[in-house]
């Protein structure tokens, strides 16, 4: 795994403790949604720069 993939985990790891304090159980999956669909967008843009340069 990259360093910048563990990176990106213990970040999230971090916010999702300070998360678990502040969000009532049955709000966090929006939180947890929203940081997928981040996550699906940054692999988007990656890829995608890639095709560009090539």
């Amino acid at each position: 795994m990259k360093e910048k993939d563990i990176n990106f985990e213990d970040k999230l790891w971090k916010a999702a403790d300070k998360l678990r304090k502040k969000v009532e159980v049955h709000d966090y999956k929006y939180v947890v949604l929203g940081l997928i669909f981040l996550r699906y967008l940054s692999f988007a843009f990656d890829e995608r720069r890639k095709e560009l340069e090539k």
